[in-house]
């Protein structure tokens, strides 16, 4: 251990807060302030303060284990590697390549996802990775990369959010799920800027709101819509811009002009009078900028949503000028990294395509392999799992568990058990871990130094504090040893740094450029912006891209694409037998699947199991009072969880957190339809009946 405070960041969210790790007498690390990083500038969430919990032998895997006759027991390193690679090479000889799936996380650092998309490609020759940031943000990575050429989830530092005149945040409860930054939109309001929610509940956030639209969920396609309408309509357009800057807006201004007020206020249960006035506040300061996250995201029509929102900025000027633009607010610790690098199923390091022949000759060259060795695009996350038992046999998954997360979770579990061979690589046994064949137990953020890029596109040093317990390896010593098991010798260090390296040169000349980024920078800065290209010497370096756009989009042209799109209903409409609709959120406690939160007791003492979110007059045709369980059953499953009745919530709504397994698993009820072009699955709506449950 270290004798002195060590600066690093937290392990959860896309903020990746700045933290200080400070030895205590246990033997452990205890959290304390670290001021000096922008992005938090000390304030940490609950689930940043007690991430050491995690860190507990008491909580943690520590040994390998192996299924013997049904049951998982202790076994050696060599023992379990040697499985996992008996496994994996018997699926490869008796049904190919492509029959050996592998799953990642987004909480992997870039150098672990950049090695985890390079073993599947190398070493099992496989086309079939993907991971669960496509669960994340991949419909405003599709709709950023259609309009702007270039998909970064801010195109601007949050300390910019303070000084514009407006932002309207879309299906984002930051308040809960990123307490941090709600202190730039405190200071957004101080400094005499509006703030307008979109969200079909009164949460946290929107209680800091100036204006809050409470749209039916599924509707933030046509609420958009109805807002360039009037803007048009009101000549609130910046004609000047739109000639100079973007292309496409004839088309996009006629779809639009089918989306009248009082069509849009049927459609989504905004009145119209909100609407004028959310036109009027976005359009009268000089900046402004829309935010969105997974509520108008996580829809079968995603990217066309992520679409009609970026419109609204580049009709009114607000794209790619100082204080205004497009932003997406990521969620997982790593998504941006995690995607740049290589677990996406059709991306290569440095967010370049797969079916694109020099990205190919680039990588493969860095690789030392030949271009025509590299599968090609694989499935996407859910169609992979989906997959599972049936093209798919054996499976590698590190840093996810899909039993909890994963759309039509009861089908994707059992689509799990009917794998010949599963090996998880996970800090803790999950739900979807305790139904592998071999486990793995693998170091976390504090035992081990890597980078992750947050939010905003800053690339960070999470640095090693503490020294990991006998008999835990890290990801990189996991993919070293199956190389070598499965005969590929070179090509996989476990040096963190050294890895670091070779995602530089792979990166090099790519959309996410890292290649001029070094272990040295990002130990004397608080982060480093991508694109940051190599330059000749050291004394010339790039300073980084905080600020994209402001000269040119990344296309072809240097102009910005509106997006031509109308609305379309969402892939499962209420109806006489499932009447009511479900969303699903987080809750300020817990993170995502909840594997790691749930083993946190002031964490469970906050928020100890899953809930149902009803309007007092639907509750009431229920008999349901305060605390009386209700099951909630959608066609693809049932589940059960106490009543919590509020007036901030829309009637014909019911909202679940997505944290908990068994009979509250809001996953069960979920619709896995998917966007046609960025594979998200319909997270956030599906039609649901709700009924009391008998005492």
């Amino acid at each position: 251990m270290q004798n002195s405070a060590t600066p690093t960041h937290c392990p959860y969210c896309a903020l990746q807060c700045g933290m200080n790790l400070t030895p205590v007498p246990d033997g452990g690390v205890a959290v304390t302030e670290r001021a000096d990083f922008p992005v938090n500038r000390g304030a940490l969430c609950g689930k940043g303060r007690t991430a050491p919990a995690v860190l507990s032998s008491s909580v943690r895997l520590t040994s390998p284990l192996v299924r013997s006759g049904g049951t998982l027991v202790p076994a050696t390193w060599d023992e379990a590697l040697d499985r996992i690679a008996e496994g994996l090479l018997r699926t490869r000889a008796e049904h190919g390549p492509d029959a050996c799936g592998v799953f990642g996380g987004g909480g992997l650092t870039n150098e672990k996802a950049y090695t985890l998309g390079k073993f599947a490609r190398v070493v099992l020759g496989t086309s079939q990775i993907d991971y669960n940031g496509r669960f994340c943000m991949s419909s405003a990575a599709a709709g950023g990369i259609k309009a702007f050429g270039l998909d970064r989830g801010l195109p601007f530092p949050l300390e910019d959010i303070p000084r514009t005149g407006c932002v309207i945040l879309v299906g984002s409860n930051l308040a809960e799920t990123m307490p941090p930054s709600l202190r730039f939109f405190t200071e957004l309001k101080e400094n005499g800027g509006t703030l307008i929610v979109v969200d079909p509940r009164r949460t946290k956030t929107a209680d800091q709101a100036d204006l809050h639209l409470m749209p039916r969920p599924g509707t933030d396609l046509a609420l958009a819509l109805g807002l360039l309408h009037l803007i048009v309509a009101e000549g609130r357009v910046d004609e000047a811009y739109v000639t100079e800057r973007t292309a496409g807006w004839e088309e996009a201004r006629a779809a639009a002009m089918a989306h009248w007020p009082e069509y849009v206020e049927r459609i989504t249960g905004v009145p119209v009078p909100q609407l004028r006035e959310a036109v009027r506040m976005f359009c009268e300061p000089e900046a402004a900028m829309v935010l969105t996250a997974r509520g108008p995201e996580q829809q079968s029509k995603g990217t066309d949503t992520v679409g009609a929102w970026i419109n609204l900025c580049l009709a009114t000027g607000r794209a790619g000028k100082p204080l205004s633009g497009y932003g997406c607010l990521t969620g997982q610790g790593n998504g941006q990294g995690g995607r740049e690098h290589g677990q996406k199923a059709d991306q290569l390091p440095g967010y370049r395509k797969l079916d694109d022949p020099a990205a190919r000759r680039h990588v493969a060259e860095v690789w030392g392999v030949d271009p025509d060795s590299l599968p090609g695009p694989g499935r996407s996350a859910y169609e992979l799992l989906d997959a599972l038992g049936t093209d798919i046999r054996s499976l590698l998954l590190m840093g996810s568990n899909p039993v909890v997360s994963a759309p039509r979770a009861a089908h994707i579990e059992e689509r799990i058990k009917s794998l010949d061979f599963l090996a998880v690589c996970d800090v803790v046994l999950s739900e979807t871990a305790a139904l592998a064949d071999v486990v793995l137990p693998v170091t976390q953020w504090a035992e081990e130094t890597g980078t992750t890029t947050n939010l905003e596109g800053r690339v960070l040093l999470r640095r090693q504090a503490i020294t990991p317990p006998e008999g835990v390896r890290s990801d990189l010593e996991v993919l070293r040893e199956l190389a070598d098991r499965l005969g590929v010798e070179k090509g996989f260090p476990t040096d963190p740094e050294e890895v670091f390296e070779e995602l530089r040169r792979a990166s090099a000349g790519g959309v996410a450029d890292y290649s001029g980024i070094t272990y040295r920078r990002l130990a004397e800065e608080n982060g480093v912006f991508w694109p940051c290209p190599a330059q000749d010497s050291d004394s010339d370096a790039h300073p980084g891209t905080p600020r994209l756009f402001l000269d040119r989009f990344a296309t072809d042209d240097g102009r910005a694409r509106f997006a031509p799109v109308s609305h379309r209903p969402s892939a499962e409409e209420p109806d006489d037998e499932y009447p009511v609709l479900l969303t699903t959120g987080r809750v300020v406690a817990q993170y995502q699947s909840g594997a790691q939160t749930r083993r946190v007791d002031e964490l469970n003492a906050a928020a100890p199991g899953p809930f149902v979110e009803l309007h007092p007059r639907l509750a009431a045709r229920l008999g349901a009072a305060e605390g009386d369980p209700v099951a909630v059953v959608s066609r693809r499953g049932r589940a059960v969880a106490p009543a919590r009745i509020t007036t901030g919530i829309r009637p014909d709504t019911v909202f679940m957190p997505f944290h908990w397994p068994g009979e509250g698993r809001a996953n069960t009820l979920t619709n896995p339809a998917l966007d046609p072009t960025s594979r998200m699955p319909e997270f956030k709506t599906c039609a649901v009946r709700v009924e009391a449950v008998g005492s």
